[in-house]
């Protein structure tokens, strides 16, 4: 069977297995604590079960306080986030699921939308407040919210296999958009944060400076030699490429 474009990103095998060990681990915790919602975690960035009280933890957090443009991921645990990202008046870029679309951001103006910022924010709201926008049309991001499956509190990142997160911030970086000033923070629930040392990473990973959980904030230092991500083009498939039509067009 060949291998899906949204689940294959690029590393070691052993490293790549390590991973899918400690998501299936996370997973199963939370769906042991009945801490995922609906549709459940298995696959996905979990939808969890307090992500209203972590975003609004967030709004605490320095670097919220200072963004007056966020980058944030389109998964269900994030939409309280990017709710409340409108309703201060940020301008909001969203990434379409999967970056399937030729224009592969929405660009979601606070000042311009059909709806109230919790529908505008939504998946499907978002297809009549925003408008998509390539990469070319972005204005530099001061704040970019990640989604994980896990996150170690040393900052290190699992996401759920398909390195699309890796790949927005790759390419915002090499557009000029974000650079190591810009700060990457994540909303999570406990049982999603690991010690730190114990997430494996490969090169590509985001590195996340700061975790909010509903109980508390962690800040993550950044490693020494810190970088702003790049485009890994050997650690792409044919597949990925042919389904991105960014990663066409940049190739």
């Amino acid at each position: 069977m060949p291998r899906r474009h949204d689940a294959d990103a690029g590393g070691d095998a052993a490293l790549l297995a390590d991973k899918t060990q400690l998501r299936d681990e996370v997973w199963r915790e939370l769906r042991t604590a009945k801490a995922a919602r609906f549709p459940g975690a298995e696959g996905r960035i979990p939808n969890f079960v307090g992500a209203e009280a972590a975003a609004e933890r967030l709004r605490g957090v320095a670097a919220w306080r200072r963004a007056r443009t966020v980058k944030a991921n389109p998964d269900a645990p994030q939409w309280p986030v990017r709710q409340r990202v409108l309703e201060d008046g940020k301008t909001l870029y969203m990434a379409v699921p999967r970056l399937a679309q030729a224009k592969p951001f929405f660009l979601l103006d606070p000042a311009r939308l059909a709806d109230a910022p919790r529908q505008a924010s939504s998946i499907k709201g978002a297809s009549r407040s925003a408008v998509p926008v390539d990469v070319a049309e972005l204005a530099p991001v001061d704040l970019v919210v990640a989604g994980c499956v896990a996150v170690g509190e040393d900052g290190a990142r699992l996401g759920k296999g398909g390195g699309f997160s890796d790949l927005e911030l790759a390419v915002a970086a090499e557009a000029g958009l974000v650079d190591r000033s810009t700060t990457v923070v994540t909303t999570v629930h406990e049982l999603q944060v690991r010690p730190a040392g114990t997430i494996p990473t490969t090169a590509h990973d985001i590195h996340v400076d700061a975790i909010v959980t509903p109980e508390r904030v962690v800040e993550c230092p950044r490693p020494r030699g810190y970088r702003a991500p790049r485009l890994r083009w050997r650690e792409l498939t044919d597949e990925k490429v042919a389904a991105i039509p960014l990663l066409q067009r940049l190739r």
